[in-house]
């Protein structure tokens, strides 16, 4: 979502007291992630959970307050239910850690080589790099949609990590034909999982 860069931490704020709690609360919540970009006005949050229905269910009790909590700050809001292909499980990471999320569209019937790539090599090539906590790769069956998240320690490695994720993505569009949408990193507010 994006919106006024000077009412963010206000929104921020909100949700550093109430989501976990508010998406705890709910049956088969496995983790929620809050990110911001503060300088241009972006969050980005995402929550896990252990089957669609329970992310739908959630997503149908919380949805007035979720946008009680991002009315003063949000001008444009979007939502995706997507599968998580691969994912390193349990990263922990603090408050100020770094957070890089690569969108890309493909062909859907590829998905599955995809995460057969991003886990026999692309993983292996990020755990390589100082500073890696954490990565997954999600996307949205039946449109070929996804995106894949990487977590650094801190925002210096997130920088230092910039060519060698930039050469692990080139390896993967190689691999796999795919459209890069776009590339976006983000501090990391709160990372709560569960799994």
């Amino acid at each position: 979502m994006t919106g006024d860069p000077g009412k963010i931490d206000q929104a921020l704020d909100g949700l550093v007291v109430e989501a976990v709690k508010l998406l705890s609360d709910q049956p088969g919540y496995r983790g929620y992630g809050l990110f911001a970009d503060r300088e241009l006005g972006k969050i980005v949050m995402g929550s896990w959970w252990d089957s669609v229905e329970t992310a739908q269910t959630s997503n149908e009790h919380l949805q007035q307050r979720r946008a009680e909590l991002l009315a003063p700050f949000a001008s444009s809001m979007s939502m995706m239910t997507v599968e998580a292909l691969a994912f390193t499980p349990s990263p922990k990471a603090e408050a100020g850690a770094g957070f890089r999320l690569g969108r890309f569209q493909m062909p859907p019937d590829r998905l599955d080589r995809m995460a057969e790539n991003f886990r026999s090599s692309g993983l292996p090539a990020f755990e390589a790099t100082p500073g890696f906590i954490g990565a997954s790769l999600l996307a949205d069956r039946s449109t070929g949609m996804g995106s894949v998240g990487t977590l650094w320690a801190t925002h210096d490695a997130l920088v230092a990590s910039r060519a060698a994720q930039s050469a692990a993505r080139a390896k993967a569009t190689a691999d796999v034909p795919m459209n890069v949408i776009a590339l976006e990193e983000f501090e990391v507010v709160i990372l709560d999982r569960r799994d």
